[in-house]
């Protein structure tokens, strides 16, 4: 599924010039990592948020909210908000702002390390 480019454009402009931000295409569509972690994305027409599991329950009762769902069970701590959610650029900055808080204050990500093949 494509996404929508525009959205994409407008979440851009919202974290401009931030340190650690990264774009990656994921799930079909386009997701914006803080730190190797993804804060938000766009799927289709929607922004894809992670709101965090002590906000999900929350955010599900927002209008135009809907669980985060890919293989039959929701994820939780994310959720999809659908374009009525996000039509005016104070909209859409309440949501990245909120993804962006919740994933710079996750415990750093531990660097994996491979381990070495046995020797037999």
């Amino acid at each position: 599924m494509a996404y929508n480019a525009a959205l994409g454009n407008r979440i851009r402009r919202i974290v401009a010039r931030r340190r650690g931000i990264s774009e990656r295409a994921m799930f079909g569509g386009l997701a914006f990592m803080v730190h190797g972690r993804m804060f938000a994305g766009v799927l289709g027409r929607s922004l894809m948020a992670r709101v965090g599991i002590a906000y999900h329950a929350r955010a599900l009762k927002r209008p135009h909210v809907r669980p985060m769902d890919f293989t039959g069970t929701p994820l939780k701590g994310y959720v999809f908000v659908g374009p009525g959610g996000i039509t005016t650029d104070r909209q859409l900055r309440q949501w990245v702002e909120h993804c962006l808080r919740h994933a710079r204050a996750l415990p750093a990500k531990q660097r994996r390390t491979r381990t070495p093949a046995r020797q037999h």
